[in-house]
């Protein structure tokens, strides 16, 4: 059974998913400009690791996006 804290997991990790594949980025050009390693950008984006507000906020940094646009889900 998932939990909540999962399912939001989940979807943030699709939403840095679809705006790197957007600003036509790979894992690894996006780890290098958020300062983190590709094995953290797809553990994220796969929804295995939940990232800090911080992380979150380089990887928006990074995407040159607004971090709330991380959690904006589409249903």
């Amino acid at each position: 059974m998932r939990t909540k804290v999962d399912k939001y997991t989940n979807k943030v990790g699709m939403n840095i998913k679809l705006a790197r594949t957007k600003a036509c980025l790979k894992q690894e050009e996006l780890a290098e400009k958020a300062n983190l390693s590709r094995d953290t950008i797809g553990a994220i984006e796969r929804g295995e690791k939940s990232p800090t507000v911080y992380t979150l906020g380089r990887i928006a940094d990074a995407l040159g996006i607004d971090l709330y646009k991380l959690f904006v889900f589409e249903d």
